[in-house]
């Protein structure tokens, strides 16, 4: 029998602070092996947590936009490799 890919893990942080936002990301980005993904949902479009994952993770990341607003933003983060 093929092995189930397990889902993505939900990331939902419109109910936080916004200062908060980048550290969770981050985090959660952190603790993916390579391969796999979480699906951040969004209250808004986060192209700038897009800038940042280039700058710090440059080829080392997927994004997808999964629905692209305009009130929920979900976009897949994957750590590549």
């Amino acid at each position: 029998m093929p092995q189930q890919t397990p889902p993505d893990e939900l990331l939902d942080v419109r109910e936080e602070p916004p200062a908060r936002r980048h550290q969770l990301i981050f985090e959660t980005y952190g603790s993916l092996q390579g391969g796999q993904a979480f699906v951040l949902v969004n209250d808004h479009d986060p192209k700038p947590l897009y800038y940042q994952f280039a700058a710090e993770q440059p080829g080392r990341f997927s994004w997808d936009y999964l629905e692209p607003g305009p009130e929920v933003w979900r976009v897949r983060i994957g750590r590549t490799g």
